[in-house]
C-alpha cells in the first residue's frame, strides 16, 4: 500500500487507553453503571406473576412464595416432591438480575437445600444459569426461616425466572419463598430478517480510524451470518460474523504490499451461539492492539501487518454485507435474529435506526421488537427418554429430528416394530440405522450409516424413510449424505417411538442405551410432535427429560488446555492432548523440560544440545540450545542464521543496509536467557576495506547495531555503552591512532574491528545497520557470533530463614484457574510452612508437616483439599529436596523429589477459581494466629528455600532477603546435596550461589572431576616429580599444595597406591619409575614382547622382586589401565577389567620403601642409583604413546607437570627456578586424554581400533620412526639433512619476496597521498589520511629493517 508509517510515540499510551475502553459506559448498552443494581424485584409483583408446576393445596399457591411473607401456608409447596417441580416468576419486563435469595416455608419442616436457576425472555426456551463452566447448583436452606442469598457472578437479563428444586428437607417436603434482586433494563432492539442491512454512513467519504469501540448484543438460532462489515479501497476491512455458531472477527489494517494478505488477522471465540439467547460482544481497538470480548471472556491480540489505521470507505454495515461494493462477501449469509444496544464509537446505532437517521431501505418490514422462533428443544441426560406415539400397523416409517451432542455414541431413536426393531444411533460420530425383522422364522437385517464427526456440538438434521424393500437415511438435508437400501424388507410399525433412551427388555436390544444431548424439530409420521401436550402429560411419556431447554455446555470454550494443547470433550468432561507441545499434565500446564543448562548439569547431564523452558509454565515455549558443561560455569549458546563474514555492499547513509540476525529462538525466549544469566557475551566483527564503521572520534556513526527492545547502540565489540569506540580504541592500539576504530581510517587494505559485546541488558544483537559500502572499492564483511551466556541466577536464587518468625512477602499470587509452584528446600527442622496465600475463604498452602510428610492444601470454594506425600527417608536431613505442586480445573498434583507423587481429581461440579487477596508469605503462615496456634500445628520454616517459581515466574528471594530481618540471602551447604557429583576424589567447595568441584589433588579435570588429564609422549620425553623439592619463595599456592602432600614422615613408605592408563605401539618402555636416596625403587615397565612387568626392590633380596602381570602384548595401540596397591608384603594388581590378582613379597624382603626421592614417567634420568636392567633394556628411546590419569599416593604428577607448563606459558615474564614446582618435564609433551577409557572389550585389530595411533589426528603428534635398538637411525639423519637444506633455501627466498612486496606497498601509499588532492574527498578526515599517514613511514622503516 502507498501510505506512510504513522508515528510510534502514542503506543506508550496503550495501557491507559485500554483501561479507559474497559470503563466506557456505552459498551454496556443500557445497563445501569452509576447506581447499585440491588432492588427487590419479586416482592412488589402480584400473585398472578408467580406460577408453578403444581400446588399441594390452595394455601401453598406460588403467589405466597415471597421472601419473609407469611401469607397462606407460608410459602409454596408442590403436590409431589420430585425433580419435575418448578416455581416461576414473571418480572413483567426484562430486568437486570444481580442476586437471588431463598427461604423455606414459614414455620415448617419444608425447605429446599439445592436448586437450579433458569431464565428466559419469553417463558420458553429456558437457559440454565452457568458459573465456572458448569450448570450451577445453588446451595439453599437448612431451615425454614433463615434467608440464603447468592450474588450472581454473571449478571443476567431476563423477564422470566424459574427455580428447579434439586434437593429438599429430609424431614418434610419442598418448600420455597424467594426474592430476586436487580434493576430495570432497557435497550433498543432491531429484528434482522436475513435480508435487511443497516448502513452507518461516515461523515466523510474516507475514514482513517486509529481506535474503535464497537459493542452490541445479539441472539439467533442460526449458525451462520454476518453481524457487521466495513471495507476500504486500499484493502482494509473489518468483519464480525457467525461461522458454525462461533464468533469470527477478521480485521486487516494493511501491509506494505497492496492487496497483500500479510495484514489479515482472524480470531475466533465462543461456541454454541445459535442457542437463541442473548450474547454480548465488545471490540476495542487502539492501533494494532485489540481486545475482543464475548460474554465477559476477553481475548487480547495484536493485528498482523505494519499499519495502525483502519481505512474504511463510505460506511459500516450491520446485519450483513453491503449491496454495493467490491465482492468481498464470498456468498456469506446475512444475520438473522435480533440485536440490541449497538454502539459504534459512541454512536447508538439502534437509536439512530429507530429515529430513521440511518439507511434501512433494504428491510422489507423493519421491526423494533424481537421475533421469537418456535423451536421446542428437549434435553436428555444418561437416564432420560422421551416416548412419543405414532401410527401403528403401518407399512412405512417416516421420522425426522435435529440433534446436537459432544458424545460420539448414543441412542437417538428406538422403536419396537410389530415383528422386529428399528434403531437410529450415533456410533463413532456417524449416524447408524439398524432394522431387525423376523418373518417366517427368518431374520432380516438392514444397516445404513451416514455422516462423520456429528458429535461436534452443532445441530444436525436426520431424516429417515423406510418402507417395503426400501430405506433412505439423509443427514442435514444433503443429497450426498443420503444412503439407500433396496434389501428385501417388510415393515409393520408398532406405534411407539422412544427418543434419547430405551431401558426395557426386548428381543433385539439397541446397540446403545442412552443419549446425552439435545433434540428439536421432532417429526413422527411426517407430523410435528406436540411437545406442549407431552409437557402437560396428555400425550406420550418422559423420564428425567428437561423440556423447552437445551443445556449443552462447550467445555472447551474457553479452552483450559494451555500451550497449544488440543481440547477434546464429551458431555460431562473434557481432556487435553499435549503431544508435541513440550508440556504435560491434565491441562498441558507443566513443562517437561528443565529451565536452563545449569539445571541439566545438576541432573548429571553432559555437554549436548537440550530443550530448555526458562519460564516453565509461562507463555514462552521451549527451545533448543547448546549446553557446554566442560567448565566450572555452564555456557548456554544460542545460534543465529547470519553466515560468518557476510558481504555488505551498496549501502550509504541515505540508504543503509539492514542485516537481520535471527536466532534459533524468538527474541522473548533469548531475552529470558540473558535476564537470568550471570554473564553474557556475543562476538561481533566488522572487516572493512574503505568502509568506515563508527566514524570516530566525533562523527555520526555509519554503522550501528540494534539489541534488545529495538534499541540502537553506537559502541562496538570490546567497548561499552556510551563509549563510541571499538576495542582498539579502548586499548589504544588502533592502526591509525587518530581514530578509535581500525575501519575508520578508511584505507584500501583490509582491516577489522572485532570484540565481545558483554552488556547483557543490550543483548542479543537483532540487527546490524551498515552505511558506508557504496563507494568504489569499498566493501565490508560482517560476522555476528552466537549468543553465549553463563550461569543461571534463578536456579541458585535462595534465602535462609533463621528464626521461626522470619518470612518474606510478595504480591498476591495470581493463579485463578491454573497454578503451579516449584522450589527446592533444605532444613534440619521437623516441620514448617513453606508458603501461604489467603483469600476470603480461599487459600493455598505448602507445608512440611512432619520429617517425612509434605502437604499441599487449598480451597477454591468447595471446601479445603489437602494432598500429602510421604517420603521413605527423613526430609530434615539438611539436603536439597524438590517440591512441585500444581492445581488446575481438572486436578491437583503434588510431587516430591521426582519420586513421590500424589494427585486428586477436581469435583465435576463446583467452583474452579482460586481467588486470593492477601500478600504471599514465604517462610511462615500468612496469619499470625495460625502461627501461634498449637492446635493448628503450623510453624515458620527454618532452613533454605531456593528457585521458588510460581506460574513460571521466579521470585527474587535474595533481593527481598537483603532488606528483611531474620532472612539472609543465599544459602550455604550445597555440598550436602551435590557433593556426590564430585567424582574421582574431587572435593566439593561451597560457593555463595552453588558449589564447585576442586580437582586439584586428583588426576582428573572438568566440572565434576571426570575428564581425564593425560599427555602424549614422544621419544625422549619424560616427566619428573620430586617428592622433597626445596622451598622456593614465591611458589604458587598449587605448588605448595603438591609439595606438602607427602609430609616428611611419609618418605619411608609401607604402602603405595598407583593408578594410570596408557596406550602405545612401542616396546620396551618405562611407564613409571620411583627412585629413592637408597637403592630402593619401584618400576612398571613394558617388556620387549609388550607384556607388563612390575619390579620392586625394597632391600633384603639379591635381585628385585618381579611380577609378570600378563603375558599378552599390551603395546597394541589400545588403552589399558592399571591399578596397583601394596600394603606391607601384600601387592594387589588389576589390569583393565580383569579380576585383581594378589602377590606377596618374599619373607626376606624389606617392607619399607625408604627415602622416596623422585617419580619418573616415560623415561628415567636420575643421578643416583638406578636399576641397571632398566637402563640397559627399557630406557632407550623412552616411552612413545599416551599416559593419563596418573596417580601415586594421592599425587597427580602428570597433571601437575602439564599445569605447571600452562602457567609458565601464561606468565612468560616471570622467571622461576625449576625447584618452584615439584613437577617438570623434558622433551615434547602434548596434553591429551588418549588413555581416557579402560579396555572393556576383547582387543581389537589395529585397523579397527579407534585408539590406534595411526588414526590419531594432528592434535596428537607422535614419532613414526622405527626405534633402532642401538639408538642410531642413519636413514633418518640423511633425510633430516636434506630437509634442513630445503627449508633454508625456502626461507631465503621468502626474505627477498617480502622485501620486494613491502617496497611496493610503500609506493602505493605515496601514490594515494598525491592523488588525494585531485579527487573530491568525502570529509576533511579523508584528506588528512591521504596526505599524512604516519603508518606508511613506519612500514617503510620496517621494510628496510627486514
Amino acid at each position: 500500500m502507498r501510505r506512510h508509517r504513522p508515528a510510534q510515540g502514542l503506543t506508550l499510551l496503550l495501557p491507559v487507553v485500554l483501561w479507559i475502553f474497559c470503563h466506557v459506559s456505552g459498551v454496556h448498552g443500557a445497563l445501569p453503571t452509576t447506581q447499585k443494581c440491588d432492588e427487590a424485584l419479586a416482592s412488589p409483583l402480584p400473585h398472578t406473576a408467580f406460577t408453578s408446576s403444581s400446588v399441594f393445596s390452595s394455601g401453598y399457591a406460588p403467589g405466597y412464595a415471597k421472601l419473609n411473607r407469611r401469607g397462606g401456608a407460608g410459602g409454596w409447596s408442590p403436590l409431589d416432591s420430585d425433580h419435575y417441580q418448578w416455581l416461576q416468576v414473571d418480572l413483567g419486563l426484562r430486568k437486570q438480575v444481580s442476586a437471588i435469595a431463598t427461604q423455606g416455608r414459614y414455620s415448617s419442616s419444608d425447605w429446599t437445600t439445592q436448586y437450579r436457576l433458569l431464565y428466559s425472555d419469553t417463558g420458553r426456551n429456558w437457559k440454565p444459569y452457568h458459573q465456572d463452566g458448569n450448570i450451577w447448583a445453588f446451595s439453599g436452606n437448612s431451615n425454614s426461616e433463615s434467608a440464603v442469598r447468592h450474588e450472581l457472578q454473571q449478571g443476567i437479563v431476563a423477564r422470566f425466572l424459574r427455580l428447579i428444586p434439586l434437593d429438599w428437607s429430609e424431614e418434610g417436603r419442598i418448600g420455597l419463598r424467594i426474592e430476586v434482586y436487580g434493576c430495570s433494563y432497557w435497550a433498543d432492539i432491531i429484528n434482522f430478517d436475513g435480508q435487511g442491512v443497516i448502513s452507518y454512513r461516515f461523515k466523510v467519504k474516507k475514514m482513517k480510524i486509529i481506535k474503535d469501540v464497537i459493542a452490541l448484543r445479539f441472539k439467533t438460532s442460526e449458525s451462520e451470518g454476518v453481524i457487521l462489515h466495513g471495507e476500504g479501497q486500499q484493502g482494509d476491512y473489518i468483519t464480525l460474523e457467525l461461522r458454525k455458531a462461533k464468533l469470527l472477527l477478521q480485521i486487516n489494517l494493511g501491509s506494505y504490499l497492496y492487496g497483500s494478505s500479510l495484514g489479515h488477522t482472524s480470531v475466533t471465540t465462543g461456541s454454541l451461539l445459535d442457542d437463541n439467547h442473548w450474547h454480548s460482544v465488545v471490540i476495542e481497538r487502539y492501533r494494532r492492539n485489540v481486545n475482543f470480548t464475548l460474554d465477559r471472556h476477553t481475548q487480547h491480540f495484536r493485528t498482523n501487518g505494519e499499519f495502525d489505521h483502519l481505512d474504511l470507505d463510505y460506511e459500516l454495515s450491520f446485519g450483513g454485507m453491503p449491496y454495493s461494493g467490491k465482492p468481498v462477501g464470498g456468498g456469506r449469509k446475512n444475520f438473522k435474529g435480533c440485536m440490541e444496544s449497538i454502539n459504534y464509537n459512541g454512536d447508538n446505532i439502534t437509536d439512530l435506526a429507530r429515529r430513521k437517521k440511518l439507511d434501512t431501505s433494504s428491510f422489507r418490514n423493519l421491526s423494533f421488537t424481537c421475533v421469537e422462533t418456535h423451536t421446542f428443544p428437549v434435553f436428555f441426560n444418561a437416564t432420560s427418554f422421551l416416548q412419543l406415539p405414532g401410527r401403528a400397523n403401518h407399512n412405512t416409517v417416516s421420522v425426522g429430528f435435529q440433534f446436537r451432542t459432544w458424545n460420539p455414541h448414543g441412542l437417538l431413536l428406538f422403536s419396537n416394530l410389530d415383528d422386529g426393531t428399528l434403531e437410529i444411533s450415533l456410533e463413532e460420530g456417524k449416524v447408524a440405522f439398524h432394522i431387525n425383522v423376523t418373518k417366517a422364522a427368518k431374520n432380516y437385517r438392514v444397516d445404513l450409516s451416514s455422516g462423520s464427526g456429528l458429535n461436534d456440538g452443532q445441530w444436525h438434521a436426520i431424516r429417515l424413510v423406510a418402507k417395503e424393500n426400501f430405506a433412505m437415511l439423509t443427514i442435514d438435508g444433503e443429497e450426498v449424505s443420503a444412503v439407500r437400501s433396496v434389501s428385501p424388507l417388510s415393515i409393520t410399525t408398532g406405534g411407539t417411538y422412544h427418543l434419547g433412551g430405551y431401558f426395557l427388555q426386548t428381543l433385539f436390544p439397541p446397540t446403545q442405551r442412552s443419549f446425552q444431548g439435545c433434540m428439536q424439530a421432532i417429526l413422527v409420521d411426517d407430523q410435528p410432535a406436540d411437545l406442549h401436550a407431552v409437557e402437560k402429560g396428555t400425550v406420550g411419556a418422559f423420564e428425567n427429560v428437561s423440556l423447552d431447554m437445551c443445556a449443552i455446555i462447550d467445555r472447551c470454550m474457553p479452552n483450559h488446555c494451555e500451550h497449544g494443547g488440543r481440547c477434546k470433550q464429551t458431555w460431562d468432561s473434557f481432556s487435553c492432548t499435549c503431544d508435541g507441545t513440550g508440556y504435560t499434565g491434565a491441562t498441558c500446564h507443566t513443562s517437561i523440560y528443565e529451565p536452563s543448562c545449569e539445571a541439566y548439569k545438576h541432573l548429571g547431564k553432559s555437554s549436548d544440545a537440550y530443550w530448555i523452558d526458562p519460564d516453565g509454565s509461562g507463555p514462552l515455549g521451549p527451545f533448543k540450545v547448546n549446553c557446554n558443561m566442560t567448565e566450572d560455569k555452564v555456557w548456554t549458546t544460542v545460534m543465529n542464521n547470519l553466515p560468518p563474514k557476510t558481504i555488505v555492499t551498496g549501502s550509504s547513509r541515505n540508504r543503509r543496509t539492514v542485516l537481520q540476525v535471527n536466532y534459533s529462538a524468538s527474541m522473548d525466549q533469548v531475552t529470558a536467557i540473558t535476564t537470568s544469566a550471570e554473564y553474557c557475551e556475543q562476538q561481533i566483527a566488522y572487516s572493512c576495506r574503505m568502509s568506515r564503521l563508527l566514524n570516530t572520534p566525533d562523527g555520526t556513526p555509519y554503522t550501528w547495531w540494534v539489541g534488545r527492545g529495538n534499541e540502537k547502540h553506537f559502541y562496538w565489540g570490546g567497548s561499552g555503552p556510551g563509549i563510541q569506540k571499538c576495542a582498539c580504541g579502548i586499548d589504544r592500539n588502533c592502526t591509525d591512532p587518530k581514530y578509535d576504530c581500525n575501519c575508520d581510517a578508511d584505507v584500501k587494505q583490509w582491516r577489522e574491528d572485532s570484540g565481545l559485546l558483554v552488556y547483557q541488558e543490550h543483548l542479543p544483537v537483532s540487527q546490524v545497520v551498515v552505511g558506508d559500502t557504496n563507494r568504489s572499492g569499498s566493501e565490508a564483511k560482517l560476522t555476528v557470533g552466537p549468543l553465549r551466556c553463563q550461569g543461571d541466577s534463578n536456579y541458585w536464587n535462595a534465602a535462609s530463614f533463621t528464626t521461626p518468625s522470619s518470612y518474606l512477602h510478595f504480591a498476591t499470587f495470581q493463579g485463578e484457574t491454573s497454578a503451579d509452584i516449584s522450589f527446592y528446600f533444605k532444613t534440619s527442622a521437623a516441620y514448617g510452612v513453606f508458603l501461604e496465600n489467603l483469600g476470603n475463604t480461599d487459600f493455598i498452602r505448602l507445608e512440611l508437616k512432619s520429617p517425612k510428610v509434605v502437604s499441599f492444601s487449598f480451597d477454591v470454594g468447595n471446601g479445603p483439599v489437602e494432598l500429602t506425600v510421604h517420603s521413605a527417608t527423613s526430609l530434615n536431613d539438611d539436603q536439597w529436596h524438590r517440591v512441585m505442586a500444581e492445581r488446575n480445573v481438572k486436578e491437583a498434583v503434588l510431587q516430591l523429589d521426582q519420586t513421590y507423587r500424589t494427585s486428586r481429581l477436581a469435583p465435576a461440579q463446583g467452583h474452579t477459581r482460586l481467588e486470593l487477596f492477601s500478600q504471599l508469605y514465604v517462610g511462615k503462615p500468612a496469619s499470625l494466629t495460625c502461627q501461634d496456634s498449637a492446635a493448628g500445628g503450623q510453624r515458620g520454616f527454618l532452613g533454605c528455600i531456593r528457585a521458588l517459581r510460581m506460574n513460571g515466574i521466579t521470585l527474587d528471594l535474595e533481593e527481598r532477603a537483603k532488606v528483611t530481618p531474620g532472612v539472609k540471602p543465599g544459602c550455604q551447604g550445597h555440598c550436602n546435596s551435590f557433593g556426590m557429583y564430585c567424582r574421582n576424589g574431587g572435593k566439593c567447595v561451597e560457593r555463595y550461589n552453588g558449589y564447585l568441584c576442586d580437582c586439584t589433588a586428583t588426576a582428573y579435570d572438568g566440572p565434576f572431576c571426570t575428564r581425564d588429564v593425560g599427555g602424549f609422549f614422544e621419544a625422549g620425553t619424560l616427566v619428573k616429580y620430586n617428592f622433597l623439592p626445596e622451598a622456593v619463595a614465591g611458589a604458587s599456592k598449587d605448588t605448595k599444595v603438591l609439595t606438602h602432600q607427602l609430609t616428611p614422615h611419609e618418605v619411608n613408605l609401607t604402602k603405595e597406591d598407583v593408578a594410570f592408563s596408557f596406550s602405545t605401539s612401542s616396546a620396551p618402555a618405562v611407564l613409571m619409575y620411583v627412585s629413592s636416596k637408597t637403592q630402593d625403587y619401584l618400576a612398571v615397565v613394558l617388556r620387549q614382547n609388550g607384556s607388563l612387568q612390575v619390579r620392586y626392590n625394597l632391600g633384603g633380596l639379591r635381585e628385585p622382586f618381579t611380577i609378570d602381570v600378563d603375558q599378552r602384548n599390551l603395546a597394541n595401540g589400545q588403552p589399558h589401565s592399571i591399578n596397583m596397591s601394596r600394603h606391607d608384603r601384600r601387592i594387589t594388581i588389576q589390569l583393565d577389567h580383569y579380576p585383581a590378582v594378589s602377590y606377596n613379597l618374599p619373607e626376606a624382603s624389606d617392607t619399607q620403601f625408604n627415602l622416596v626421592k623422585t617419580l619418573f614417567l616415560g623415561k628415567v634420568y636420575e643421578t643416583g642409583h638406578i636399576d641397571p636392567v632398566i637402563i640397559e633394556h627399557y630406557n632407550t628411546p623412552g616411552f612413545i604413546g599416551c599416559l593419563s590419569r596418573v596417580e601415586f599416593n594421592g599425587i597427580a604428577p602428570l597433571k601437575s607437570a602439564l599445569r605447571t607448563a600452562v602457567k609458565s606459558q601464561a606468565t612468560p615474564t616471570e622467571k622461576q627456578p625449576a625447584a618452584a614446582s615439584p613437577a617438570s618435564y623434558q622433551g615434547k609433551l602434548v596434553e591429551s586424554n588418549c588413555g581416557a577409557s579402560p579396555l572393556t572389550i576383547p582387543p581389537m585389530s589395529a585397523a579397527t581400533d579407534p585408539w590406534h595411533l595411526d588414526k590419531t589426528d594432528a592434535v596428537f603428534p607422535f614419532n613414526e620412526e622405527r626405534v633402532i635398538p642401538d639408538g642410531v637411525n642413519r636413514d633418518s639423519a640423511i633425510i633430516g639433512g636434506i630437509i634442513a637444506v630445503v627449508i633454508f633455501t625456502i626461507l631465503c627466498t621468502l626474505v627477498f619476496l617480502i622485501r620486494y612486496m613491502f617496497r611496493h606497498k610503500g609506493t602505493y601509499h605515496t601514490n594515494e597521498a598525491k592523488g588525494s588532492g585531485e579527487s573530491a574527498a568525502e570529509s576533511a578526515d579523508t584528506a588528512i589520511i591521504g596526505t599524512d599517514n604516519p603508518e606508511t613511514i613506519d612500514e617503510s622503516k620496517k621494510e628496510w629493517f627486514i
